[in-house]
């Protein structure tokens, strides 16, 4: 059965995760897919988000955080990086196969005088400097395999974007392992567009597997990613609440005071919040923990929630807006 390659030209990095799960809960046929997103941060399924992301940088920046299917680290995005995907059928015992799905694109390297090794678990590796992250997720018979290539990112960017200053989540997620990362266009020998590099590689993929296919997304198609976007992907509850539990702890500063905070959140959910201002601003302090208690660790729903209190003696001494933010 001849493979497909998939064209894709979205940019919304929404849009480019749910196609994946899309294409590999209801394609056939073997897929092939290379894909670029607008500056984005993706999480691994099972990561906690906001102890992998620069909070400050992203909100600034506004780069989108999307958790994607597969387990793994988190990569960084943006027009500058190729992102390539396979879904494949085979025997569940014999599906993951690192090795075997980058040594194509090893190989489409190796064409460009770019020679890449495999390293670890899931890099690929240039002169000792990481050029892609791989991951995958397997569901019975299938395998989706997927890779960044970095071209000509913003690695700027890319270490600011997924930076913790320091880190104040205490969690069993997995965590992400940071790497020296490069630019697969500094060490080529002529200078190409990634429009190029991307038809390169395009090409190569055509010749590796032969037979295979063009195919692109029907109206169908595209209708249903969205529909996945708009139920999954795009939704706080995807993104940020399907972490797995953790502790929050933290020392806020109130005008001359100090207050000690943790808090739990499971699901998403504020659990167990407490703060111990030593006595300085009464009970006031009890009541917004049991305020807090059982929302979302989210920005607007904390602060709106907190607007019951703006009056009291806590919030002469610091903002709302302040006192929320220091929540992450």
């Amino acid at each position: 059965m001849p493979m497909l390659c998939i064209v894709n030209e979205n940019m919304d990095p929404f849009f480019n995760v749910a196609s994946e799960e899309y294409i590999f809960r209801n394609f056939k046929k073997d897929c092939f897919m290379l894909w670029r997103s607008e500056p984005s941060v993706i999480v691994g399924k099972h990561q906690n988000t906001l102890a992998e992301i620069n909070w400050d940088f992203i909100k600034k920046h506004d780069i989108k955080v999307v958790r994607r299917l597969s387990g793994g680290g988190t990569v960084y995005h943006d027009p500058g990086n190729l992102n390539f995907t396979f879904i494949k059928h085979g025997r569940k015992e014999k599906l993951m196969d690192f090795e075997k799905f980058t040594d194509p694109v090893i190989k489409a390297l190796a064409k460009m005088s770019v020679i890449a090794k495999f390293e670890g678990k899931n890099d690929l590796k240039l002169k000792g400097l990481k050029i892609s992250g791989n991951a995958e997720h397997i569901f019975r018979d299938k395998v989706l395999h997927h890779g960044t290539l970095l071209f000509d990112t913003n690695l700027d960017n890319l270490e600011n974007a997924i930076k913790k200053e320091k880190d104040h989540y205490s969690d069993k997620a997995v965590k992400s392992i940071r790497s020296q990362v490069t630019n697969i266009s500094s060490h080529l020998k002529n200078n190409i567009s990634i429009s190029e590099f991307r038809e390169i590689m395009q090409s190569f993929m055509f010749n590796y597997f032969p037979g295979t296919l063009l195919y692109h997304f029907t109206n169908e198609d595209i209708k249903k990613i969205n529909i996945l976007v708009k139920e999954k992907y795009s939704g706080w509850e995807w993104n940020y609440g399907c972490s797995p539990r953790y502790i929050m702890k933290k020392v806020i500063t109130a005008g001359e005071h100090k207050i000690a905070v943790e808090f739990t959140v499971s699901k998403g959910i504020i659990e167990n919040f407490q703060m111990d201002d030593q006595g300085v601003f009464g009970d006031v302090t009890g009541k917004i923990c049991a305020a807090v208690t059982g929302l979302q660790h989210e920005e607007t729903s904390l602060a709106k929630k907190l607007i019951e209190f703006q009056k009291s003696s806590l919030f002469q001494s610091i903002s709302i807006a302040d006192f929320v933010h220091l929540l992450f």
